[in-house]
């Protein structure tokens, strides 16, 4: 079932998430949820916390060529446990933030480690556009947004489109 994605402001998108110390039935279907979500946006990647709900739950799946299997992956309490020193820097945008993009410098590869929905522990090495993905999400987690890695005016810049854009969403 597709899920409604919060759009900045809201004060969920800037709160702490929970652990997940429980993997239920509830959240797989979350999960199932927010995958579906994010294909239809489209996006490549949401976090519990852009659908209103503060649990340490993000989705991901960078395959974007056509006729490439695509590799959707649940994670439950996601962690960067290692970051590279190479940095990259990627134009990121956000489903919560729509239409706006900005450039953002991040660590080139990261080694994260998550529950995935079977209850398994996991660990991979993720490079390049995973990492940058990985990591976004990440800090939704943490309450940090994209546009938090900008100069003041940038980013109060974009809120106002962000609340404008909110505005007109409600009068129709």
């Amino acid at each position: 079932m597709k899920r409604p994605i919060l759009i900045h402001p809201d004060p969920r998108l800037k709160k702490v998430c929970d652990p997940v110390n429980d993997l239920t039935d509830e959240l797989r279907v979350l999960a199932d949820d927010m995958l579906e979500t994010m294909y239809d946006a489209p996006g490549i990647g949401l976090a519990a916390p852009q659908v209103g709900v503060l649990s340490r739950l993000i989705v991901v799946d960078c395959i974007k060529e056509e006729g490439e299997e695509p590799r959707p992956l649940v994670m439950f309490n996601p962690e960067i446990v290692a970051s590279s020193d190479e940095k990259n820097v990627y134009e990121e945008g956000c489903l919560s933030i729509p239409d706006q993009f900005a450039e953002v410098t991040r660590p080139k590869a990261v080694d994260v480690s998550w529950i995935d929905r079977d209850g398994k522990f996991q660990k991979e090495t993720f490079d390049g556009l995973w990492a940058t993905c990985v990591q976004h999400e990440i800090d939704h987690l943490n309450g940090k947004l994209f546009i938090d890695y900008l100069g003041a005016m940038k980013r109060q810049m974009i809120t106002r489109r962000m609340v404008k854009l909110k505005r007109e969403k409600a009068r129709v």
